[in-house]
């Protein structure tokens, strides 16, 4: 049971997109397409699980027991940075069209705050293993599904009549707030 709420708390509670606006740059940028943002969310998690596992095994056989803590943020960011160039090829060997389409946002996973943010919070709450993997599983679906309902919701934006002053950014911007705060209405459940 413990397992399933530290799923839902990091995909839905605390979504790191709309609860502690964490990854708003791939969040605004590749939410236009649902194909890409699905995409996005997708290789998004899968660099979250592997910095879930990496970052744990690092964090409590090498840095703790060396008394290395003070480098944590330093050896995450390398960390982080080697998953997304590992991913980066992967795409790019397996699926040139999505390569393609993700353009420029793939390689700034490696700058995405939210990804670092996972391997922070599973020092600071001292999650076992099992819990980082599922922490990193949740907070992955959490961050992809932020980016589907988005996209979603410009899709449809871009048939709506959306006075000339609000179109393109500010809308997307205010769509994004109204968003968060409905996410944030769940922060009361568990």
């Amino acid at each position: 049971m413990e397992l399933f709420i530290i799923f839902i708390s990091a995909a839905v509670v605390n979504n790191f997109v709309l609860a502690y606006f964490l990854g708003i740059c791939p969040f605004i940028g590749v939410s236009n397409k649902l194909s890409s943002a699905s995409s996005m969310g997708m290789a998004t998690t899968f660099v979250m699980v592997l910095t879930a596992i990496v970052s744990y095994l690092l964090y409590n056989f090498i840095l703790v027991p060396f008394g290395l803590e003070f480098l944590q943020i330093p050896s995450f960011i390398l960390v982080i940075a080697s998953l997304v160039q590992f991913v980066e090829m992967v795409i790019k060997k397996i699926s040139q069209p999505l390569y393609r389409a993700l353009g420029i946002f793939l390689p700034l996973i490696t700058t995405n705050c939210a990804i670092l943010g996972l391997a922070l919070f599973i020092s600071m709450r001292d999650y076992n293993f099992i819990e980082s993997v599922i922490f990193g599983v949740g907070a992955g679906a959490g961050f992809t599904l932020a980016l589907v309902i988005m996209a979603g919701i410009r899709e449809e934006l871009e048939l709506a009549d959306v006075p000339k002053g609000f179109r393109g950014a500010p809308i997307t911007l205010i769509t994004a707030g109204i968003l968060a705060l409905a996410f944030m209405g769940f922060a009361g459940m568990i």
